[in-house]
C-alpha cells in the first residue's frame, strides 16, 4: 500500500495535473443555467449542455467583473439582448481547479456572432476543423522571444494600421531598435487571404538567410464584414502551421476572429503590437539590470564575507605561530642549558684528543709534503727532457707541412716545408723524397 496523501495534497496533485496538460483556453459551445449578477460585479453561472431536455453535461463558470463589464456592453451592442439564462453561447474559457472550491471555468470571452446565426455557425465548424487537425496550439508552441531582432510584417503599406506601428516602434521614449521588413498583402475583401498566405510563403522562402524571430498580422479596425476575411479556414491553418510566432494585431475591439485563435498571441490594435514588443524590450533590460545588481550585491556580499574570514585566519594563525615559536625558544633554552650541563666533560675530552690528532696530522703532513716534493722534482726532471727545447739544445730540429708534422703529414716534390731549429725557422721545397727502410 502507498503512502496515503491528504486530501489537500490530493486536490493539488490534481491541480497541478490540469495546468500542465489543459491548454490556456479552449473555445466551448453551453447554454447558459442559473445565471446571476453579484453584488461586486462578477457573474456566476453554470455552462450546460442537454440532449433534448436531459442534460449530459455541467460545470460552473464565471465572469470576473474587469471581463463582465466589456463583454456584457459588447454582447448587448452586437446582438440586442443581454446574456440570460437558456441562451447558447460560444464562450472562451480557462479550466480552474481551486484547492477548496474545485473544478470551475473562468470565461474571457463569449463570441456574440455565434448567438447572432449562420456567420458564428460557419466560425464555428472551422474551429472545430482546426481543432480535429490539431491547428489551434501548434503555433503557441514555439517560445515567443522577449526581444525580437528581426521580424516580418504582413500588413498592407498603406493602412493606417501599419503606419501606428511604425510611429510606435520608431520613435519608443526607450531608444530600442527593431529590424523589421514589410511583406505586403491585401488586408480585406475575397482576395485578402490569399494575399497573406502568398506572404507567409514568402517569409518562409527567406526564413534560412534572414532569420526572423516574429511574423506580425497587422491591419487597422474595420467593419464586421471587412474582418471575415480572417476567419478564413486555409488563412488560418497556413498561421498555425508557421515554424515562427505569430502576432495578431487586426484591430478588431468587439471580436476574436480565427487568426487571432490560432496565432500564437493576439492583441487588440497594430498600436497594442508595437507597445507589446517593446514592453519585451523593456522588462528584459529591468531583468538584466535587476540580476546585475544582485550579481554585484552578491559578489560584494561574498567578498565582504571572504576578506573577514581571511582576517579571523590570518589572526589565530598569528596566535598560533606566536605560541609555537615561544613553545620552541622555551624548549631549545632548556635543550641547551642540558647539553651544557651534560657535556661540559666530553667537550673537554674531545678538546685535548683534537689537539693531539692535530698534532700527530701536521707531523705526517710534513713528510707526506717532503715526499711528495721529491716526487714533483723527478717529474719536474722527466717534463724537462720530453720538451722539444731539450732536444733542439742538443742539436735536433723539428719539420712541419702546414703546421702538421711530418711524420703526419702527406708529402710530394714542389710541396713547401718549415724547419724550426733552437733559433731558426727554415723554409724549404722539397726537390726529391727517397724512402729508406726503418
Amino acid at each position: 500500500m502507498q503512502n496515503p496523501m491528504t486530501l489537500f495534497e490530493l486536490n493539488q496533485l490534481v491541480k497541478q495535473t490540469l495546468d500542465r496538460n489543459l491548454a490556456p483556453a479552449y473555445w466551448v459551445v453551453a447554454e447558459i443555467s442559473d445565471f446571476k449578477e453579484g453584488a461586486r460585479g462578477h457573474a456566476y453561472l453554470d455552462l450546460v449542455e442537454k440532449t433534448g431536455n436531459q442534460v449530459t453535461a455541467k460545470m460552473r463558470a464565471n465572469i470576473w467583473a474587469f471581463t463582465y463589464r466589456g463583454l456584457a456592453a459588447r454582447f448587448r451592442e452586437m446582438t440586442g439582448q443581454s446574456l440570460q439564462n437558456g441562451m447558447k453561447v460560444l464562450a472562451q474559457v480557462t479550466v480552474q481547479f481551486h484547492e477548496l472550491y474545485g473544478l470551475s471555468l473562468n470565461i474571457r470571452d463569449i463570441d456574440a456572432n455565434f448567438t447572432i446565426g449562420e456567420r458564428a455557425k460557419r466560425k464555428q465548424e472551422i474551429i472545430e476543423k482546426l481543432a480535429k487537425a490539431g491547428l489551434l496550439e501548434t503555433n503557441k508552441q514555439f517560445s515567443l522571444p522577449s526581444v525580437p531582432q528581426k521580424v516580418a510584417i504582413i500588413s498592407s503599406a498603406t493602412a493606417a494600421g501599419y503606419g501606428d506601428f511604425i510611429q510606435q516602434v520608431e520613435n519608443n521614449r526607450h531608444g530600442y531598435k527593431l529590424h523589421y521588413k514589410l511583406f505586403p498583402a491585401t488586408m480585406q475583401g475575397h482576395d485578402a487571404p490569399d494575399s497573406i498566405i502568398a506572404a507567409l510563403k514568402s517569409i518562409e522562402q527567406e526564413q534560412e538567410n534572414q532569420q526572423y524571430q516574429l511574423i506580425i498580422l497587422i491591419r487597422g479596425g474595420g467593419a464586421q464584414i471587412d474582418m471575415d476575411c480572417f476567419d478564413d479556414y486555409e488563412l488560418a491553418k497556413a498561421i498555425a502551421q508557421m515554424r515562427i510566432p505569430v502576432v495578431t494585431g487586426i484591430g478588431h475591439e468587439r471580436d476574436e476572429c480565427i487568426a487571432d485563435l490560432v496565432a500564437h498571441t493576439k492583441v487588440k490594435t497594430p498600436t497594442a503590437v508595437a507597445e507589446f514588443i517593446l514592453s519585451g524590450f523593456q522588462e528584459f533590460e529591468e531583468t538584466l539590470n535587476f540580476n546585475l545588481k544582485k550579481i554585484e550585491r552578491a559578489a560584494n556580499f561574498y567578498l565582504t564575507k571572504e576578506k573577514q574570514t581571511l582576517r579571523d585566519r590570518e589572526h589565530i594563525l598569528i596566535n598560533l605561530f606566536k605560541n609555537q615559536i615561544q613553545t620552541a625558544n622555551q624548549y631549545l633554552d632548556s635543550a641547551a642549558r642540558h647539553i651544557n650541563s651534560q657535556c661540559q666533560g666530553r667537550i673537554q675530552y674531545n678538546r685535548r684528543e683534537i689537539d693531539n690528532l692535530a698534532g700527530r696530522l701536521q707531523r705526517q703532513a710534513k713528510v707526506l709534503l717532503q715526499q711528495e716534493s721529491t716526487k714533483l722534482e723527478g717529474l719536474e726532471k722527466d717534463l724537462n727532457r720530453l720538451d722539444p727545447v731539450f732536444f733542439m739544445k742538443r742539436g735536433y730540429t723539428r719539420t712541419e707541412k702546414d703546421g702538421k708534422s711530418i711524420e703526419l703529414a702527406t708529402l710530394k716534390p714542389g710541396d713547401k716545408i718549415s724547419t724550426y731549429t733552437l733559433t731558426n725557422k727554415i723554409e724549404s721545397t722539397i726537390t726529391n723524397i727517397e724512402e729508406h727502410g726503418k
